[in-house]
This record gives C-alpha cells, structure tokens and sequence, in this order.
C-alpha cells in the first residue's frame, strides 16, 4: 500500500515549518495563524466550533488562544444570552495581519499545485475531502474517550 499520510504529514510539516518562520514577524508561532484565520473568517466562534474546525484537543486550542489575546491578535467576548460562552473575535491587529496569512496561503497552494491541471486539483480536492471525512469518523471516536481496533 502507498503510504499517502505520510505524504501528507510531510506536506503539511513543510508547509507548517515556512509559516513559522514567514509569520515570525507577527510573533504568531507553532500554527497560531492557523486559529486567527479561522477566527477572522469566522467572527463569534467558540473554541469547541474551533477545535472541531482544526481538528485540535481542547487544550492546545486553548493554549494558542490564550497566547493570541495576550499578543492582541484576537479577544474573548461574553455571549449576551448566556454569559458563560465566551465567543471569539479579532482585534484590529487581527484584521490586519489576516491578509498577509491569506496571501501566503494563496501562495502556497499555487505553488503546491503548480503543473496540476483543473481537473486534476479538483480530483485531488475531492479526495481529499474524502479521506479526511472517514479520519474524521475514527477522530470523533477517539476523541470521546474510545479506541480503535487495528
């Protein structure tokens, strides 16, 4: 069998590893950038939403929010209705740095898919998108205390 996670953990380690370094002017490290896009993208979002969107434990997603507000990247909010929900949202700082990510990621992406045809990116979109839903059913799994037969 073709070890295709492997590719992809490489892909996205390399990809990951140039964030870091290009997103060090901002001081947004280890994969910060990857909660303040969906954060600006989604304006209001709580962390389990978050957690569930980047596929992180609670923890880790609270870690890097934690360290994004002390920096001034996003902030928590109360909920009006219900004010044990926090909701998050960026800072004007936020707001400013999101197009530069954006930019990179537009870059990356070409770059990555440099030589593919359309139909050929849409195939492997389409796959993709395939292969993380049925990760994402052993995830869901796992990630409520159960482990898998293997």
């Amino acid at each position: 069998m073709k070890e295709v996670l492997r590719e992809i953990g490489m892909i996205a380690r390399a990809l990951d590893s140039i964030s870091n370094i290009e997103f060090k002017e901002f001081a947004l490290t280890k994969g910060q950038y990857l909660y303040l896009v969906r954060i600006c993208e989604n304006p209001g979002i709580i962390l389990e939403k978050l957690t569930e969107m980047i596929k992180v434990d609670r923890t880790t997603a609270s870690r890097a929010i934690k360290k994004l507000e002390m920096n001034g990247f996003i902030e928590k909010r109360a909920d009006p209705h219900n004010k044990k929900i926090k909701k998050l949202y960026p800072t004007e700082k936020g707001e400013r740095v999101y197009p530069f990510i954006r930019r990179e990621n537009d870059y990356s992406n070409a770059v990555a898919l440099n030589g593919l045809s359309e139909t050929e990116v849409e195939t492997l979109f389409n796959l993709l998108q395939r292969v993380r839903k049925n990760i994402e059913k052993d995830w869901d799994y796992v990630k409520k205390g159960n482990k898998r037969n293997y």
